[in-house]
């Protein structure tokens, strides 16, 4: 036993220090996508920090439901999938699906959208920027119907 823990000392060594010198990680961010209600509500270390309406999945479409890590975050994208639509400020977490913002602000709070979860898109920046600080690792995306 004293064998182990002596070649063990360096190995518990070296993690400690990397502990130290690793910096404090950011405040997770969690958002919340009801598709019943259309509202996002986005919450910084447990304390809401946005409350929006939101468009989700029109009739005959669908918006992913489950729980979600980023996968990709573009400031500037346009859908390949509908008429080069413009999608500002999109966080992609299931594929082609992304919380993005629009100019549709009148169709915010009811469904509209082809699956995508739509924003005003002064509500996406922040969003948007909230994701960047936390990283994407430290965001979690749940949709629940």
């Amino acid at each position: 036993m004293h064998f182990m823990t002596r070649r063990m000392a360096p190995l518990f060594a070296l993690l400690i220090s990397l502990a130290l010198a690793a910096p404090l990680a950011a405040a997770p961010l969690e958002v919340r996508v009801d598709i019943s209600q259309q509202r996002m509500v986005v919450k910084r270390d447990g304390k809401v920090v946005g409350d929006w309406p939101v468009s989700t999945a029109r009739k005959g479409k669908v918006t992913p439901t489950g729980t979600f890590r980023p996968q990709a975050l573009k400031k500037t994208h346009y859908s390949s999938l509908y008429d080069n639509a413009p999608m500002p400020y999109s966080i992609f977490f299931r594929g082609n699906y992304a919380i993005h913002g629009t100019n549709q602000v009148k169709r915010l709070g009811r469904p509209a959208s082809a699956g995508c979860v739509r924003l005003s898109t002064g509500n996406a920046k922040k969003l948007f920027a909230m994701v960047q600080q936390v990283g994407m690792k430290g965001t979690r995306i749940t949709v629940v119907r």
